[in-house]
């Protein structure tokens, strides 16, 4: 698969795939021509890189894990990093699900106001 597919169903720009071969994140082979050449497995690893990216994994961190997801074998000293980013993730999860609630309170309120609360004036 030539990078411009692979952008366009991983939905990323073509700038992030050599990003991420920069970061030795993603692999492909080059044609007779020069263009770059994924698997298909390349779409659901760079999905992957953008969930560990966005969950704030840097990417020293996200190479170390990749090849995990791959042997589905993490060394010792890694797991605990793992766990330590899991943590760090689910606090990160209850953080914005607490902001969440706080919006949606103010949007509750907002279209239906308490009877004492006048929005009009």
């Amino acid at each position: 698969m030539r990078i411009g597919e692979v952008a366009e169903k991983a939905g990323v720009s073509v700038r992030a795939l050599r990003y991420y071969e920069e970061q030795d994140l993603l692999q492909s082979d080059r044609s007779a021509g020069g263009q770059r050449q994924y698997p298909d497995a390349a779409v659901g690893r760079v999905r992957l890189i953008q969930q560990l990216f966005a969950a704030g994994l840097p990417s020293r961190s996200v190479r170390e894990v990749l090849p995990c997801v791959d042997s589905g074998k993490v060394a010792p000293g890694l797991l605990d990093h793992l766990e330590t980013e899991r943590a760090r993730i689910s606090q990160r999860i209850i953080d914005l699900l607490a902001a969440r609630d706080r919006l949606d309170a103010v949007i509750a309120n907002t279209r239906n106001p308490p009877p004492h609360c006048d929005h009009t004036q």
